[in-house]
């Protein structure tokens, strides 16, 4: 039986929430035949009342709660109080009860609320879906590194009328499909689940797509690996970290590092402060590189900061501007990634930086419009000076990042690490 979890504001959306409700019940009898669980959680500022509410306002602050009185607080203090309580409910509902799906709907509030609970309270996989006034906007607030989907409502959540019955009916029909699909999904992966094979993450951009891809087909073909292929656009490397942090993955190849120059010199692609930690701190096989550090990236050449304004500039598309990192940036680079190994690393044995002093991107190689030996040979050198005598191999190699023998070398090092684990179970076959 699918089990579906409802988020309601039900001090202001009741209406919205037993039509919702219904209709998620109506889904399932009319396309599967089967019973579909709903539990609805009223997470409000205030209780309300209905018999459609399986966990009521006041069970959930109390046991969810730390026992603050939601009548001294502030409205945001309030919204951000019951996100922490519902954030434990669901957590618990998951960790100890077969779901299949979370569905919410509201305004900014709610939006908030709910998203905040399908990010760190769900894994990703698991079907999350939510109807917001707020979802033709910049979404990634809301969504981050997750796989939630959104619906623009067009109209608010408030009363009822036919455009906002239509579009709640075809969110509670989606997830009837999606939590029936995730369910079998999970039936299946149970019966056939295959943990010798070993799961890689791998970094990628444009500018490093053809070394990817020869890592993919290789680490794929000729060691069974399950390969993950993360876009470094900011998202792509916290989705990486969240994925090592929930061990569903077993090894990294972070060959595309560029997020770090976007977080350092304000570009449009940061994956936060915290990129690199996750796989470190874990301990897991971890090889490193510095692809497109050559890079800044900056939306359309009209956004590019004034103060920026004089330095070498690449037009990728119209709505991308690529800006080539001096010899002192790269520096900065490699003291951030040395930063985060020498203070993340649980097992610098299982770390190595890879060099591909041919060139860092697909147009930093000799002639490239990025070509520039000067900021390369900093950052180089500053990573090996900032690695000494951590326990942490460097690999130099005259070859570019894309070049396919430099993709097939650090595809089987990779392998030679996970091979030299206690106690693996991985099957990585043999070249």
């Amino acid at each position: 039986m699918p089990h579906v979890i409802l988020l309601g504001t039900l001090d202001t959306k009741l209406e919205e929430f037993r039509y919702l409700y219904d209709r998620l019940s109506l889904a399932a009898s009319q396309s599967t035949k089967t019973p579909l669980k709903i539990t609805l959680i009223d997470c409000g500022r205030e209780p309300a009342t209905d018999d459609r509410i399986s966990i009521t306002h006041e069970d959930l602050v109390a046991q969810h709660g730390d026992g603050t009185a939601l009548t001294d607080l502030s409205r945001g203090d309030v919204i951000k109080y019951m996100t922490q309580c519902v954030k434990r409910c669901v957590s618990d509902l998951v960790k100890n009860e077969n779901v299949h799906g979370i569905l919410s709907a509201g305004g900014s509030g709610g939006s908030s609320l709910a998203s905040a609970v399908m990010r760190e309270a769900a894994p990703i996989g698991m079907p999350k879906l939510l109807v917001s006034t707020v979802a033709s906007g910049d979404t990634s607030p809301l969504v981050g590194e997750t796989d939630i989907t959104m619906m623009y409502s067009v109209v608010d959540i408030a009363g009822s009328n036919q455009l906002l019955r239509n579009i709640l009916n075809n969110a509670a029909a989606a997830m009837v499909g999606m939590a029936n699909a995730y369910e079998s999904l999970l039936q299946e992966e149970a019966q056939n689940a295959d943990r010798t094979r070993m799961r890689v993450g791998v970094t990628m951009f444009g500018v490093t797509t053809p070394g990817v891809d020869k890592i993919r087909r290789h680490l794929e073909e000729r060691h069974g690996a399950e390969v993950f292929v993360f876009h470094a656009t900011g998202h792509g490397g916290r989705a990486m970290e969240r994925l090592v942090q929930d061990q569903k993955l077993d090894a990294v190849i972070d060959l595309t590092t560029t997020e770090i120059c976007d977080h350092l010199m304000g570009g449009n692609m940061s994956a936060g402060p915290e990129r690199l930690e996750a796989a470190l701190k874990a301990g897991i096989p971890n090889l490193i590189s510095v692809g497109a550090t050559d890079m800044v990236n900056f939306g359309p050449k009209v956004s590019v900061p004034s103060h920026y304004s004089d330095r070498q500039l690449l037009e990728h598309n119209p709505t991308v501007t690529l800006m080539r990192t001096t010899p002192e940036e790269a520096k900065k680079i490699a003291h951030f990634i040395t930063n985060k190994i020498k203070t993340c690393a649980k097992d610098p044995s299982k770390v190595q930086v890879w060099l591909p002093k041919g060139g860092v991107s697909m147009i930093a190689v000799p002639g490239g419009p990025f070509a520039d030996s000067t900021a390369d040979e900093a950052l180089f050198q500053a990573l090996k000076d900032g690695l000494k005598g951590s326990g942490v191999e460097i690999v130099e190699d005259e070859r570019d990042i894309n070049d396919a023998g430099f993709a097939v070398d650090v595809a089987e090092r990779l392998v030679e690490l996970i091979r030299s684990l206690e106690h693996t179970t991985y099957n990585v076959g043999s070249v």
